[in-house]
């Protein structure tokens, strides 16, 4: 008995521990699994957005929640959520009463055919989309991680603006996001697809990006609304009117490109984002093609008509030389009378820059100039190689054009072809007269490859303007004309001088360019240090 009650208070402390373990490993398990009880419905508040009603609500306007446009936006299951619990910290204005998991916006990374992305989409449903300190926070988190690893950003833009409630910390929130486009500008693409509308302070961060596209009927940019228009100016506009998809694509140049709806604009921005590389050291993307580098095109032989006077359409070159016919034209409606896009030669990326002989004559303007010259400065921070068309009979002459400052935004195109050190290639196909010739890319501002074709002419002015100034006191003056033509109206004055490197058959050029694009690839030019140029802005 001795022993056994020995035994018993010996083992008595060791399965009392025991049980003692049990127990708080019970607890353990049944805290731990309401721990994530509750995390999972936090998640599933965050999926909801401002709730069922509100996404009805957008699904009525024909609009897209947040994430169903990340969904279509991204590859399936790429989709990578950062800061899905942040919640707003304000207590005024009984604002800590209402609270909606991830504060309006969701964030995070994925990819678009397999390519990395960063992106931010703002929901509607949930405080209007408005921009509070922490929804701010969250779009700078995935700007600096982008930034970090170098990827580019996407912000699909659906916000009523500042959150008022929260006053300057609202404010301070958008200066912080534009100090992050402003460093990651020429560092990493930024793309701003607006779906939504876009107001007041709202609007800056699409304005620093480098492109802006908008959804028609539903998207709108301004920085004052109609009734604030009203008051100040007795206008009575619409939202339509002061900022929707026409006004900003036709004529403020605001924004590059505008769809019809929510789904071909994010089918079309995986299309756009294609061309672009990720960052301004990745390479410039290479896509596999069955087009032949040495194809030859006999119709290209006669698309420029023999009379000067004619117009063709510069598009219809531009697709009978790159690959596939497959040219992403960008601003289409704005400025027609210069053509800029993407395109690829031998799959690889290039910037079209062209004139457009069907508009204006293809002459330069304002509008044209400052279009160009951020294109051209875009592609030369992304290191994409520039192939410029040149059909231009001059810049546009009048008070209008001289008082809007022609001379300044003309300006503006020289500064970026001149400044550019990419892989630069032009081919003169007609016209290239007085100082348009210069600004399109000449041999004189450093082009790598300069090419005219048998239609070229390459002279200060026509030859109808410049016989009436040499022969002003002539009376017949058709003689005169024909030996000014004879002279100065074709390429050849301007490849005796080396002006253009070689006279080449049209049908020949997309053997030509592909070639020299080849060579060109291990170009390497820099620009006298500097802390930055004075761009005549």
């Amino acid at each position: 008995m001795l022993r056994v009650s020995l035994f018993a208070s010996r083992s008595a402390p060791r399965v009392w521990g025991r049980q003692l373990a049990t127990v708080a490993s019970v607890n353990a398990a049944s805290k731990e699994g309401s721990l994530i009880s509750k995390i999972e419905a936090k998640r599933s508040e965050a999926l909801l957005g401002g709730g069922q009603k509100r996404i009805d609500t957008q699904h009525s306007k024909g609009k897209l929640t947040a994430r169903e446009r990340i969904e279509l936006l991204l590859d399936n299951s790429s989709f990578r959520e950062y800061d899905a619990f942040v919640e707003h910290q304000c207590t005024d204005f009984g604002m800590e009463k209402q609270k909606i998991t991830g504060d309006g916006v969701v964030t995070g990374h994925g990819t678009i055919n397999g390519r990395l992305v960063y992106l931010f989409s703002q929901d509607f449903t949930a405080f209007g989309g408005s921009l509070s300190k922490m929804h701010a926070q969250k779009i700078c988190k995935v700007m600096d991680q982008a930034l970090m690893v170098g990827a580019p950003v996407i912000g699909l833009n659906d916000s009523g603006g500042a959150r008022i409630q929260e006053g300057v910390d609202s404010l301070g929130g958008y200066a912080d996001i534009f100090l992050k486009n402003v460093l990651s500008s020429g560092v990493i693409p930024q793309i701003s697809l607006v779906m939504g509308p876009c107001a007041g302070g709202a609007v800056y961060s699409p304005a620093l990006t480098d492109f802006t596209f908008m959804v028609k009927d539903s998207s709108y940019l301004f920085v004052t609304g109609p009734e604030v228009v009203k008051q100040v100016t007795n206008e009575v506009v619409t939202q339509e009117e002061l900022g929707g998809a026409k006004a900003h694509t036709t004529k403020s140049g605001v924004a590059h490109l505008a769809f019809d709806n929510d789904i071909e604009a994010l089918a079309r921005l995986r299309d756009f984002f294609d061309f672009l590389p990720l960052s301004n050291r990745a390479e410039v993307p290479v896509r596999p093609t069955h087009d032949p580098s040495t194809r030859a095109d006999p119709v290209l032989n006669t698309i420029v008509p023999a009379d000067s006077t004619k117009a063709y359409d510069i598009k219809d070159v531009v697709t009978r030389i790159v690959d596939d016919a497959e040219f992403f034209e960008i601003m289409p409606d704005y400025a027609k009378n210069i053509v800029i896009g993407f395109a690829r030669l031998g799959g690889q990326t290039v910037s079209i820059i062209a004139n457009q002989p069907l508009v204006s004559s293809g002459v330069l303007d304002i509008n044209s100039s400052v279009k160009a010259a951020r294109w051209v400065r875009f592609c030369d921070a992304f290191n994409i190689p520039l192939v410029t068309f040149v059909d231009v009979p001059g810049f546009l002459p009048g008070t209008t054009q001289e008082h809007g400052g022609i001379i300044r935004n003309g300006a503006k195109l020289l500064y970026a072809y001149a400044e550019a050190t990419v892989p630069k290639l032009t081919v003169i196909t007609r016209k290239a007269y007085g100082g348009a010739y210069d600004v399109m890319s000449s041999k004189h501002l450093r082009g790598d490859a300069n090419y005219a074709w048998p239609t070229g002419e390459i002279a200060v002015m026509g030859a109808k303007g410049a016989v009436e100034i040499i022969f002003r006191h002539v009376k017949d003056k058709s003689a005169a004309e024909a030996e000014y033509v004879e002279k100065f109206a074709n390429p050849l004055p301007a490849a005796q001088r080396g002006f253009v490197d070689d006279i080449i058959l049209p049908s020949e050029t997309r053997k030509i360019l592909i070639k020299d694009l080849q060579i060109l690839k291990s170009k390497k030019k820099e620009n006298p240090w500097k802390k930055h140029g004075n761009i005549p802005l």
